[in-house]
């Protein structure tokens, strides 16, 4: 797939050598063929006319046959000039239709990558509604899910851990808000589903601590000596670990068999 890309936007790149400075006054009206159309729209594009660009591609998306090797390459330009403008939602869309549209072309993975990545931008901070993070999220796996053996896949792979990272962020720090102001029992549920959800991430560390706390405020004994259980088996070394749990109890020798079986001739 990337090599058959790399030739084919080779090909874009010197069909715009043809086309002269074109910015200045541009005029759609000026390149009657949709073959002109399309390299004065990548000529805009490589020099950030962005709104130029969206002006052609989105003309092209419309006007060209749905057989034009020039259609996917269309859709996959008004997605980069969408970005081009920080409208993440129009490029995801625009990303996507290239995607549903021509699942075979050697552009439709990178497209469902990019549309992930344009969706992961629109969630700014963990602290914030996470529907968009849930929308990359679902786009890099269906990525993975439909192309196995995409360029794209490590890539992916380090987004989706990035994105578990904020999503437990997120629940943490819903289940601080409520640890700060002594709700221990509400604190307790989100810290929970931090260490069940998202178990690889730094903030699930960090929730097992709070829960030990949480936990010994309200004298819940057992779910304490659980969770340092837990711990001390994930974080054996621990500084902070054993600051709140103590040192793991020390393991009670199995007794030999030949004691009790001395034991019970005895008596």
């Amino acid at each position: 797939m990337h090599f058959a890309r790399i030739i084919r936007l080779g090909i874009t790149a010197l069909s715009v050598a043809a086309v002269s400075a074109c910015s200045s006054g541009f005029k759609l009206s000026r390149f009657p063929t949709n073959e002109r159309l399309f390299a004065a729209g990548v000529a805009e594009y490589n020099i950030k006319k962005w709104d130029h660009a969206v002006t052609v591609f989105e003309k092209l998306t419309f006007d060209l046959p749905a057989r034009d090797t020039l259609l996917p390459l269309s859709h996959w330009y008004l997605a980069r000039s969408h970005a081009g403008r920080n409208e993440h939602l129009l490029a995801a869309q625009a990303y996507n239709r290239l995607a549903e549209s021509f699942a075979t072309d050697s552009l439709a993975d990178d497209a469902m990558y990019e549309a992930a990545r344009e969706f992961q931008a629109m969630w700014r901070r963990p602290t914030l509604d996470a529907q968009y993070g849930e929308q990359a999220l679902a786009a890099f796996q269906s990525l993975l899910g439909l192309y196995p053996d995409t360029d794209r896949q490590k890539d992916a792979v380090s987004q989706i851990d990035t994105l578990q990272e904020w999503f437990a962020s997120k629940d943490y720090e819903s289940g601080m808000y409520y640890y700060r102001r002594k709700a221990f029992d509400s604190a307790i549920i989100y810290f929970k589903d931090v260490v069940k959800n998202y178990p690889q991430t730094d903030k699930a560390r960090e929730a097992y601590l709070r829960l030990v706390t949480a936990y010994d405020v309200i004298r819940y004994r057992e779910d304490k000596q659980e969770v340092c259980a837990t711990l001390a088996a994930k974080y054996p070394e621990d500084k902070e670990v054993l600051a709140a749990c103590g040192p793991p109890p020390a393991a009670v020798p199995d007794r030999p068999a030949s004691d009790t079986t001395a034991r019970r001739d005895t008596i």
